[in-house]
């Protein structure tokens, strides 16, 4: 089978690296509950989820020609044939999920955001991401790759930067480099405030970041009357998830 052809459709690149593979696998520690791999290929990190004996272990993918392999490959390993973005993910409402995998880098912050729409569900996501994407979601207030995914994200994860590949251990090789990181639920289950509304918020400053607050949130409609001048002076970037979540009410108080 050809490797290349089979992903490169997808974004997708195939680690080759088998310390790397057995350093990501390590890296999951929830392994009570339901586990899917997102994108397992050729199974270089499946083989090392597989040798773990993860008592509900299943991968996802889309591509029919690795579908196949995986099956000749590992016929004791559960494919889900299909797309990620698109699978009811949940067998039942209190399932318990664990995410982790190589991500197509075309679809890796879609995958970030599905997480976050289920975040009642995901207790952890272990993923290799584009070295920029995995930055941007674990960087501190302040950062210039601080952002949407950054607040959104660590609202409900403690987010960890594990550590950087080198584009060498792919085929075909990227021309950027990757890192691993993880996302632990942490213990908040609702925010103070109404979590729509907060979102809204979120990407409305992130939206126009190179403005102030003031600018960027009158741009998205949202009344401001209330919000002290000192907020409304910063820019979105400047804002903790504490700040971002006490933004939130007082622009509820204003409605």
């Amino acid at each position: 089978m050809n490797q290349v052809k089979a992903k490169k459709h997808l974004g997708q690149h195939f680690l080759t690296d088998e310390s790397i593979a057995r350093r990501i696998a390590s890296s999951l520690r929830r392994t009570d509950c339901r586990v899917l791999e997102i994108g397992p290929g050729m199974g270089v990190l499946t083989k090392y989820l597989l040798s773990d004996g993860l008592p509900d272990f299943h991968a996802v993918e889309i591509d029919r020609e690795s579908v196949d392999y995986l099956h000749d490959e590992f016929p004791q390993l559960d494919v889900i044939e299909g797309d990620f973005l698109k699978l009811d993910l949940l067998p039942h409402p209190d399932s318990r999920l664990a995410i982790i995998g190589n991500f197509p880098y075309n679809i890796s912050s879609q995958i970030l955001f599905r997480v976050f729409d289920h975040r009642a569900n995901v207790d952890e996501v272990v993923g290799m991401f584009q070295k920029e994407v995995a930055e941007r979601v674990a960087a501190a207030p302040g950062s210039k790759t601080y952002g949407i995914l950054s607040v959104l994200l660590g609202a409900f994860y403690d987010i960890e930067y594990l550590f950087t590949v080198s584009e060498t251990v792919f085929n075909p090789p990227p021309k950027v480099k990757s890192a691993v990181i993880r996302l632990t639920r942490n213990s908040v289950e609702q925010l103070p405030c109404d979590e729509k509304m907060f979102v809204r918020t979120v990407k409305a400053g992130f939206n126009l970041r190179r403005k102030t607050l003031r600018n960027a949130l009158r741009a998205a409609a949202l009344p401001i009357d209330t919000v002290p001048d000192e907020t409304l002076a910063k820019r979105a970037e400047q804002l903790s998830v504490e700040q971002f979540i006490t933004l939130t009410q007082t622009i509820e108080q204003c409605q």
